[in-house]
C-alpha cells in the first residue's frame, strides 16, 4: 500500500520524528497549567530534543548503500562481511580509528592494539550501527567523526587519511 521508497524514508527519519513529536507533546503538557505539568512538559521536551539531535547525527552515518557487504555490531564486536574481504574486531581492543579514501571510496580503518586492520566502507549496509559503537570509545569526539563524514566542497579534494580517534596510552613509558 505504501511505496517502498516512502517506507524507507519514513523508517530512516523515525528517531528524529519521534523526538520532535515527544518535544511537541512536552510543550503542550507544559502549557496546560500548574508547576507539576510545566516541569513534566519541560522534561519531555528535553528528552525529545535529545532524541532529535541523536537521530540527526545517526542519519549522517546512514548513507545510501553502495558497497557490497554488511556491517554488524554485536556486544562490542564489529563484524564486516563482503565477497572480497572482511573480518571482525573487538572495540575494546581498538587502538586507532581513521577515515581513509582508497581508490575514490571512503572507508573506516580500524586498527587493533595487536596490529590487525579492518577496512569497512562508509556506505556498506548496516554502517549506521557504527555510530553507537563509536560513542562507546573512551574520549571519542563525535563531532570529529561527523565532520570527517561531511561531503567536501566540489572545489576541494578530501584528504586521503583523517585520524578520528586514538587510544590514549596507559602504564609506564620507558
Amino acid at each position: 500500500m505504501i511505496r517502498p521508497e516512502a517506507l524507507g524514508t519514513l523508517a530512516r527519519w523515525r528517531e528524529p520524528g519521534f523526538g520532535a513529536a515527544l518535544g511537541a507533546l512536552g510543550i503542550w503538557v507544559s502549557v496546560q497549567g500548574g508547576p507539576i505539568l510545566a516541569a513534566l512538559g519541560l522534561l519531555l521536551g528535553a528528552v525529545g530534543l535529545g532524541l532529535v539531535v541523536t537521530g540527526l547525527r545517526r542519519l549522517r552515518f546512514a548513507q545510501k548503500v553502495a558497497s557490497p557487504g554488511i556491517v554488524e555490531l554485536v556486544e562490542g564486536e564489529l563484524r564486516y562481511f563482503s565477497p572480497d574481504f572482511g573480518g571482525s574486531i573487538s572495540l575494546a581492543d581498538l587502538a586507532e580509528l581513521r577515515l581513509i579514501t582508497l581508490r575514490g571510496r571512503r572507508m573506516w580503518r580500524f586498527k587493533q592494539v595487536d596490529g590487525q586492520v579492518l577496512l569497512v566502507p562508509v556506505d556498506a549496509a548496516g554502517a549506521e550501527a557504527l555510530y553507537d559503537g563509536f560513542t562507546s570509545l573512551p574520549g571519542m569526539d563525535m563531532a570529529t567523526a561527523l565532520a570527517a563524514l561531511a561531503p567536501a566542497p566540489a572545489s576541494a579534494t578530501p584528504p586521503d587519511i583523517v585520524l578520528i580517534w586514538q587510544r590514549k596510552a596507559t602504564g609506564f613509558v620507558a
